[in-house]
């Protein structure tokens, strides 16, 4: 075995979620983990839904990943998606790079650090829900101090030269919108539709989007520059800093109306906001809640933007190893999405996040790994494991 047949095994095991189960990956990863001698346990819940993590957790430093992965249709892609063939010196498949072949590393990293004799100086993590809530995945080992809040390093895919140190904030609305209802053929002189209700809210939702927010730290405001640089080169964008600098939204599920000659009485709709730093949730909130009066807007899902240190040991160790593989300068950025690391941070972990993979295609069709990027990434890890193996 090598860390590409490993990759490609992981691959192979589905693990998509919803729905969740990931006992057969889970125990794949028990299997590797018993085979190197790193003692783990296993928390498990409804619907197959299972975590592993080290034993006896030592709270030096904790290597993490998740091994769901959202699902994929086979249509349109080059490969099964399930299929993890190995071709044109890549893995292919979903989850090859959100975060399977970090998943890969981390194990390979630690198989050859104990190869060499080494005790391992770290604690490990994979859990089963990121891609959903975190609810039964790193919230519950959370909940039930099973780790140590240490230094951490969660192995999800980053440009090769610069980990990532923090990232926005994030704020999920339920809204329910009700209307009056009448004949459809009076409206809008009479009636109240709740379907226009929504698409207010959503044209106000618009105008906050405008807004650009000045974090109010020169430092971090240098690290918004050169992760806007950056996101710009990966995406071809023009304009990739409003996306770290201004709320951006996803009106992501709208339902509602009754038939199309009725005024619609009622309508719901889900709203994903981005939050950047130097924005308030609360006045944010409230500012939304005021210009939605008929409607009941609650709040399923909310977290505050995060960054690590710069100077944190962890972020210190993080650029040196990369600088070290790589042979080219390493600079932190600060991430547009949302990761397990925002539930690490709120529990006093340092975080940093620093994985292989292809960003452009993650979530996507062809989704895939490129062998040098998951080679690299365990080179990465193992210096990693030696810097803490001297503490």
């Amino acid at each position: 075995m090598n860390i590409t047949s490993l990759c490609a095994d992981l691959v192979r095991i589905r693990s998509e979620n919803p729905p969740g189960d990931t006992r057969e990956i889970i125990a794949y990863i028990r299997d590797f983990s018993d085979g190197i001698g790193i003692k783990t346990r296993i928390t498990r819940s409804r619907g197959g839904r299972q975590n592993l993590f080290s034993a006896l957790p030592r709270g030096r430093l904790l290597l993490c990943g998740h091994v769901d992965v959202v699902p994929a249709l086979s249509h349109g892609w080059s490969h099964d998606p399930y299929s993890g063939e190995i071709s044109d010196g890549k893995v292919w498949g979903r989850g090859t790079t959100d975060m399977k072949g970090g998943c890969a590393a981390i194990l390979w990293a630690c198989k050859n650090f104990i190869d060499s004799g080494r005790e391992l100086p770290a604690d490990l993590a994979f859990v089963c829900d990121e891609e959903t809530s975190g609810t039964r995945g790193i919230q519950a080992i959370l909940a039930k101090k099973s780790l140590i809040p240490c230094d951490t390093l969660i192995a999800e895919p980053t440009p090769a030269l610069s980990p990532n140190i923090g990232q926005k904030g994030l704020m999920r609305l339920c809204c329910t919108f009700r209307g009056q209802p009448g004949h459809g053929s009076l409206y809008p002189a009479r009636g109240v539709s709740a379907v226009m209700e929504a698409f207010s809210l959503i044209e106000f939702i618009k105008t906050l989007h405008q807004r650009e927010y000045d974090p109010g730290d020169p430092d971090l405001t240098a690290i918004l520059q050169e992760s806007a640089h950056i996101l710009g080169e990966i995406f071809a964008m023009d304009d990739a800093r409003t996306i770290l600098s201004h709320i951006m939204f996803n009106p992501g599920k709208i339902t509602g109306g009754e038939k199309a000659n009725i005024v619609a009485q009622q309508c719901s709709l889900e709203l994903d906001l981005r939050i950047p730093w130097g924005c308030s949730l609360q006045d944010l909130f409230e500012e939304i809640r005021s210009h939605a009066p008929r409607a009941e807007i609650g709040i399923t899902s909310i977290s505050e933007p995060t960054i690590t240190p710069p100077g944190s040991p962890i972020v210190a160790r993080l650029l040196a190893e990369i600088e070290k593989v790589h042979s080219q300068p390493a600079r932190p950025i600060v991430q547009w999405a949302a990761s397990d690391a925002r539930y690490l941070r709120r529990e006093g972990f340092l975080v940093a996040e620093y994985g292989p993979g292809e960003i452009k295609t993650l979530h996507a069709i062809d989704e895939h790994v490129r062998i040098e990027s998951l080679e690299n990434a365990a080179r990465v890890y193992e210096g990693i494991l030696e810097q803490y193996a001297e503490i």
